[in-house]
């Protein structure tokens, strides 16, 4: 049988914290901020979690992280 990998890109994006929820980077904050609100870009300031309808999704990528 072949061995079980964990997804490389999704390694380096997210991390699991120890209440089985998934942090991962905001998007829309690496360029054409001119147009963006300076409180848009406020709020997109700081990790967020990932959404519980994705964590079936999360367990596939990352087998290994216990989700």
């Amino acid at each position: 049988m072949p061995k079980m990998k964990t997804k490389s890109s999704a390694k380096k994006r997210f991390r699991v914290r120890p209440g089985g929820t998934v942090k991962r980077g905001q998007a829309f904050k690496r360029h054409i901020l001119t147009k963006k609100t300076t409180k848009n870009k406020r709020h997109l300031r700081g990790p967020t979690a990932v959404h519980e309808t994705n964590m079936g999704h999360m367990a596939q990528m990352l087998p290994f992280a216990g989700l």
